[in-house]
């Protein structure tokens, strides 16, 4: 991919998000805030029948009816994701946390109640309207241990070894230099920290061809890695313990997924 691609592509992705952000921070008649696009081809919700399913996360997590209660009723209108990362990282009392692509910042208030006074929260963000929602949220909610950095999730604005945890959901597929991402990933954790991400994930047919053609970049369809390519990629940026595990299907060939790593501890 050209530089210039890149930055196009990144500027329709930042346009994308910041549309959803001011969707719930200046409400219009008939407008919601959505990943989805006008098809379930250019979603990354999945079909109509699954998209509940689909952006809720799994059927064991955080996000079933009534655990987000308390929530900003905007952070929980502002969530864009693919499942639930807050669940697949098994969040403990005292650890910090870092949440990639944070969005109205639901995932890292989330996170803030798991890991209590004593841990903290960070959300990283490049769209400055889902940092001001993000922070509106976070200051209705009470949170005194989370914090919203704006930057790009290839070139992370925190120090190495700074985080316990890495989360995301489903934003890695829309970055224009994966292997940057799984790389800074790998410099933040401590040793024997871990990743618990939710994303978009292809089946290892599915070619760079069949993933354009499926869905859009923005819809979180044709930047989607294969099993392949992202079990690949953690393990070249230095991880073990690399798992990628299929949950709901986003279009065919293509699915919600749990990636889980860990960084060795020497």
């Amino acid at each position: 991919m050209s530089d210039q691609a890149s930055t196009d592509l990144r500027e329709e992705v930042r346009s994308r998000y910041a549309a959803a952000a001011r969707a719930v921070l200046e409400p219009q008649p008939g407008v919601a805030a959505s990943c989805c696009g006008s098809s379930a081809a250019d979603s990354c919700c999945g079909t109509e029948a699954t998209a509940a399913e689909a952006v809720g996360g799994f059927s064991e997590g955080l996000y079933r009816k009534g655990e987000t209660d308390g929530l900003p009723e905007e952070a929980v209108l502002a969530s864009l994701g693919c499942g639930n990362p807050i669940a697949v990282a098994e969040l403990h009392e005292g650890e910090r946390v870092l949440d990639l692509g944070s969005g109205g910042g639901i995932d890292v208030l989330l996170s803030a109640r798991r890991v209590g006074p004593t841990g903290f929260a960070y959300g990283v963000d490049m769209t400055d309207d889902m940092l001001k929602l993000a922070r509106s949220n976070a200051a209705k909610a009470g949170a005194a241990n989370v914090e919203f950095r704006k930057g790009q999730i290839e070139d992370l604005p925190l120090p190495d070894a700074s985080v316990d945890v890495v989360i995301s959901n489903c934003v890695i597929n829309l970055s224009v230099d994966k292997p940057a991402v799984l790389a800074e990933m790998f410099r933040v954790l401590v040793p024997g920290g871990r990743v618990g991400i939710s994303d978009i994930v292809a089946e290892d047919h599915m070619s760079p061809a069949d993933r354009a053609a499926a869905g859009s970049y923005v819809g979180c369809i044709a930047g989607a890695l294969s099993r392949a390519e992202y079990l690949d990629g953690l393990t070249a940026a230095g991880f073990a313990g690399a798992s990628v595990t299929f949950t709901t299907e986003a279009a065919p060939g293509l699915h919600s997924a749990i990636i889980r790593a860990v960084k060795p501890a020497a």
